[in-house]
């Protein structure tokens, strides 16, 4: 009788196959960016380009973050007069490879190190959050690149993602829903909602429907991260909630009749007949034509968030309102009850 998955006799075992330990793997904050963690361990020099962001490293060390969905360290520091303009312009100038504008202003008494310390690191693990998410984009890294500010401070990648981790699970326990990290904000009808607090009345006070969650933080010179947390609260009570989908762009500066350019309509290469009227199709072969079906392509009258063609040459075109249909408004409230029955059921 054979048995089944023993070694034969005089010969050597299989290795193991390996194994990760997720735990391990979890402590050590790493799973974010693989790219970032094996820069950290070869000690480079350089910027990493992300979708959201890029990151400095010095030495294998963070030393500067900077992403279009945060504020900048800039911000921070003048919206609350804690430098003033003319001194951050001048630190800017005169900033160099050898030293950068941080290590300008200390020199120069300009502001104290513990403040420049403090909301440079805010800043970093601020713009960080935003780096260091989801992409679809492969990262680049460039060797070499120093950030003109500079950085008093760095610091370690595997604290950096851990961090970030954090921050997450943080949102998540929140509101689950991130829509509204990222839409533009519009105000909701709550019943039996809790009273705001004075951060979060701030906050309501700039939705328009237009501004998102980044756009509030740099007007209130806030950290990025910390509006989201009043953004999810707010949401998680029903006070606000997100646009989706967002708004279509808005339409092409209306041209007069009359007014004729290089190809007979204002200008515009490849317009064909009346200024402000696209043209209806043009010759065979030139891929100018409208494509079939029911709906147009955007951009073409008749399609969705699309200007429509004006009644009468001279009078300008008539735009349709923009169209977008708000989130689900949570108004339940037992809302709390089920987010604390939640939390209780994890824990088991």
């Amino acid at each position: 009788m054979t048995l089944v998955g023993t070694t034969p006799k005089g010969t050597t075992p299989p290795p193991r196959l390996p194994v990760r330990e997720r735990s391990a793997a979890r402590e050590a904050g790493g799973g974010l960016s693989p790219m970032l963690t094996r820069l950290a361990a070869d000690r480079a020099t350089g910027v990493l380009e992300r979708e959201r962001g890029s990151l400095y490293l010095a030495e294998g060390r963070v030393v500067h973050a900077e992403s279009p969905f945060a504020p900048g360290l800039d911000v921070l520091l003048l919206t609350h007069g804690t430098l003033d303009g003319a001194s951050w312009q001048q630190a800017l100038d005169r900033a160099g490879p050898e030293q950068g504008a941080l290590r300008l202003l200390l020199d120069a008494d300009r502001i104290p190190r513990g403040a420049l310390e403090l909301c440079q690191l805010a800043a970093l693990y601020d713009a960080a959050y935003f780096v260091l998410a989801p992409s679809s984009a492969p990262g680049r890294f460039r060797y070499g690149a120093l950030h003109p500010l500079g950085g008093l401070r760095s610091v370690p990648v595997g604290s950096l993602q851990r961090e970030t981790l954090r921050r997450r699970a943080l949102l998540d326990r929140l509101w689950p829903d991130p829509v509204a990290d990222g839409a533009p904000l519009v105000r909701a009808e709550a019943f039996a909602a809790p009273a705001p607090t004075a951060r979060q009345r701030a906050v309501l006070a700039l939705v328009d429907g237009v501004r998102t969650a980044s756009d509030i933080a740099r007007e209130l010179g806030r950290q990025a991260f910390h509006t989201l947390v009043d953004v999810r609260r707010l949401a998680a009570a029903g006070l606000l909630t997100g646009l989706f989908p967002p708004p279509p762009p808005p339409p092409p500066p209306y041209v007069p009749a009359g007014t004729t350019g290089t190809d007979g309509a204002g200008g515009i290469p490849g317009a064909a007949g009346t200024a402000g009227v696209p043209p209806a199709g043009g010759p065979a072969g030139t891929g100018s034509a409208r494509p079939s079906g029911g709906r147009g392509a955007p951009g073409t009258p008749g399609a969705p968030g699309a200007p429509a063609a004006p009644a009468a040459p001279g009078m300008p075109p008539a735009v349709q309102p923009p169209h977008a249909a708000s989130l689900p408004r949570v108004n339940d409230p037992d809302i709390t009850l089920l987010k604390r029955l939640r939390d209780a059921l994890e824990a088991l």
